[in-house]
Order: C-alpha cells, then structure tokens, then sequence
C-alpha cells in the first residue's frame, strides 16, 4: 500500500486510519469529522475513512451485543489493513475526542513514535507520567482502552488469528474466550512480550461524553423525556472538556 504522505500529524504517522461508526450513529460520525479537521486531516476514503461498525444479532457468547460488535468492528479493521498490506493502522472509534491541550502534545508525541520500533502503541492511554510523550507499556500491563489505538504491519498479522482463535472459543476460555477488545488487545500483549508496545504521555485523546453502544443503556438513555436533558448535559461536558 503505497500512499503520498500528507502534513497532518495521523497521516504522517500512520498508513491506514479508520474510525469504526455505526451507520446510525451520526452524531458521532460528525464529531469525527471535527475531531480530525481540527488536526488538519480530512477523511478521504483512502488513507484515512469510516469501517463500518457491526451490530450482530446476538451477544454470541460476549458480555453483550455491543461487545460482541465493537469487536468484529476493530478485527474487520484489523483483516481490511492486512489484506491491503498497510505498514501500519490506527484505529479510532467515533467517540474519540481531542481537546486543545492533547492537540497541542499529539504532533510531538507521534513524532517521538516515529522514531521509535514500535508494535502497539496507545494514543488514550491512562499513563499519568510526563518526563516523556512516550512510556513503554509491560507485556503483563492491562491497558483497556481502545479509542486510539494503533499496531505496526508484524503486529496486525500476529493478531488478526489471535483475534480469530478467541472467536472460535467458548466464553471463558482459560485460552481467552470472548471478551471486551480492549481485554483481548491486553490478552495479545501478555502472548508476545516480543513486541513493542507504547503509551502517549500523558493522553493525546479522550472518549466523548455520548450515548453507549456497547453496554446496557441506562434508565435516562431509555427514557424518552429525559433524553434531550441528557443530550443537552453532555454537549456541555463534552465542549468543557474539549476546550481543556
């Protein structure tokens, strides 16, 4: 897959960037799109695009359907990266959000990647160390989150089958059955302590305030006159947050 480099920092970093949105969530699709104009990055349908979130019938084994959902969604992105021959992919989910003080250390942070022999690398990691935009993350370290979320070209073919085997398992596998992606991206790391892993920083991201799609709603996500408050309340959170 070869691509002319752009000048937005995603771009120039990463090969392949694909945000996973399910069709009907527009309201993420749009703070997306924000998200990455703001960095200078459009979404061109080639290096970086939208991969089609799944929503499966059934939780197939997984805590829920969401779950079972977010994970096909990350290892179709995962499959599509391998069979285009990306050197490298950054994941994003639609809810992804950078605030003005993590756009202002992202340029320096995937620059310091760059120039580092990298495999797994966390832009929205929980890591509170600062003498350095990059701390490596131990092989045993559960990290779980995975909003931005990238993996070199030897990383994404030893995980698409790794992603695959817990599939075919039965839940609760003591080999690793269905569970949450950002466990199984854990579960990986911990199976090849040969690859290297990093974590942004402090955090060059964080995951908006919206509706889940993932766990079980809540009473005021179901209730038809206290959504719009609800909405309301965390467009406020969210603009907070982002100006931050």
């Amino acid at each position: 897959m070869v691509q002319p480099r752009s000048s937005d920092p995603l771009s120039a970093t990463f090969d392949m960037v694909r945000i996973i949105n399910l069709p009907n969530r527009v309201d993420r699709r749009k703070g997306a799109v924000a998200t990455l104009r703001g960095l200078g990055a459009e979404i061109d349908g080639r290096r970086i695009a939208f991969h089609e979130a799944t929503r499966p019938d059934s939780a197939g084994g997984f805590p829920t359907i969401g779950t079972r959902g977010c994970f096909l969604s990350h290892l179709g992105a995962l499959q599509a990266a391998r069979a285009a021959g990306a050197t490298s992919l950054l994941i994003l989910e639609d809810d992804v959000a950078i605030s003005r003080s993590e756009m202002a250390r992202l340029p320096g942070t995937l620059a310091a990647l760059a120039r580092e022999p990298w495999d797994v690398f966390y832009g929205g990691s929980p890591a509170t160390e600062t003498t350095s935009p990059l701390s490596p993350v131990a092989p045993d370290e559960a990290v779980m989150l995975a909003h931005f979320i990238a993996f070199s070209k030897p990383a994404i073919a030893a995980l698409v089958p790794y992603l695959e085997a817990i599939l075919a398992r039965e839940p609760g596998s003591p080999e690793g059955g269905p569970m949450h992606v950002d466990g199984a991206y854990s579960w990986f790391r911990a199976a090849r302590p040969d690859l290297r892993a990093f974590a942004a920083t402090p955090h060059i991201a964080h995951q908006q305030s919206s509706r889940t799609d993932i766990h079980a709603l809540g009473s005021s996500d179901t209730n038809a006159l206290l959504q719009p408050l609800l909405q309301v309340a965390r467009s406020i959170k969210n603009a907070i947050r982002n100006r931050s």
